[in-house]
């Protein structure tokens, strides 16, 4: 794709936002890297490297770095978004006068709002109004880390508009970062919330010691739960089969680049959830996902019985092997029940 003539604007300077900010740079793009704080923006545009979230990784000089939210969005033509899920809906508020009607508006940002239960793109749709139409969400296997070490991977770019998502997939894919297409955004945001909880249980199992039998099960049976609470929403079956789906699963489950895998096996080894969470400067969407996808399975009367057994574990203090006890004493059921 050729280059936008204008900046492309990346809000969110954690991991995830630097190395798309990175990416989209070495691809001969202009970029502004909008950072909340000032102090991180000021550094980052300083050393030209994100040492907290994405160390060892020179930023080139067409990123441009700011804490400023009208600066950073200042006529542009794409803003992507890689926000946490816990502050989306303030500084998506704070964004959307700066946005232009016709602005392509990819979210990067994987989860379920806490208290309203929403997708990232029902929180963009929202608050962005009228910008509603060119809205995009992008997941997949896209461990940042490995991203930025130059190794391939594959993402999907979901939109209800065709035009966008075609749009995002040309300004995104290179030779190392293949995108698809996929006009299910409702399955693809489900997959990208819902694998982070299944991922925590996937950490907890290995930091008991478990085997890959167990592991094998887990996410198994885990996808199973993701495709009935995302059905139920709306999705369609052949996502969940998919590049967002079990295939983002698969590498959530299973790398220690993986924060909410690291999370869980921590957990798993005898750390308390608070103990975890008061060392991590990095965020583990799936941590509060948990706690949002309990409720929606609640509230649409979905068996979720692994989600409910890791929100135990976060919330409510239950002991990782006694949640497994219960999941192994369910009925006997059918598989395809």
């Amino acid at each position: 794709m050729r280059p936008p003539e204008r900046p492309v604007a990346v809000l969110g300077a954690g991991a995830w936002g630097t190395t798309l900010a990175w990416m989209l740079a070495r691809e001969g793009n202009d970029v502004r890297l909008w950072a909340r704080r000032p102090v991180l923006a000021a550094d980052l545009a300083q050393g030209r490297e994100n040492r907290d979230y994405l160390p060892g990784v020179r930023l080139p000089e067409t990123i441009a770095v700011t804490a400023d939210l009208a600066e950073a969005l200042h006529a542009a033509p794409v803003a992507i978004v890689a926000i946490p899920s816990h502050g989306l809906r303030r500084i998506a508020s704070d964004a959307a006068s700066y946005i232009e009607e016709e602005c392509l508006v990819i979210c990067a940002t994987k989860g379920l709002e806490v208290d309203t239960g929403r997708r990232m793109s029902e929180v963009l749709q929202e608050t962005l109004g009228h910008r509603r139409a060119r809205l995009v969400a992008l997941s997949g296997p896209n461990l940042s880390g490995e991203i930025a070490a130059g190794m391939p991977a594959v993402s999907v770019a979901a939109s209800a508009a065709p035009e966008a998502a075609v749009a995002a997939q040309a300004l995104l894919s290179n030779s190392l970062f293949r995108v698809y297409t996929n006009p299910d955004i409702i399955g693809v945001e489900f997959c990208g919330a819902m694998k982070n909880v299944i991922a925590l249980g996937a950490g907890i199992s290995d930091g008991l010691g478990y085997g890959a039998n167990a592991k094998a099960a887990l996410l198994t049976r885990g996808m199973a739960e993701i495709r009935r609470l995302g059905l139920r929403h709306g999705a369609r079956e052949a996502t969940f089969s998919g590049i967002a789906g079990i295939g983002d699963l698969i590498a959530t489950c299973s790398s220690p680049l993986s924060r909410n895998w690291t999370v869980g096996y921590r957990i798993g080894r005898g750390e308390s959830p608070g103990e975890v969470k008061a060392s991590m400067r990095h965020v583990a969407e799936g941590i509060a996902t948990a706690a949002a996808a309990r409720g929606q399975a609640q509230a649409t009367g979905v068996e979720t019985p692994i989600t409910d057994g890791v929100y135990r574990v976060l919330y409510e203090g239950s002991a990782p092997a006694d949640e497994v006890r219960t999941l192994m004493a369910r009925r006997w059921r059918a598989e395809e029940d």
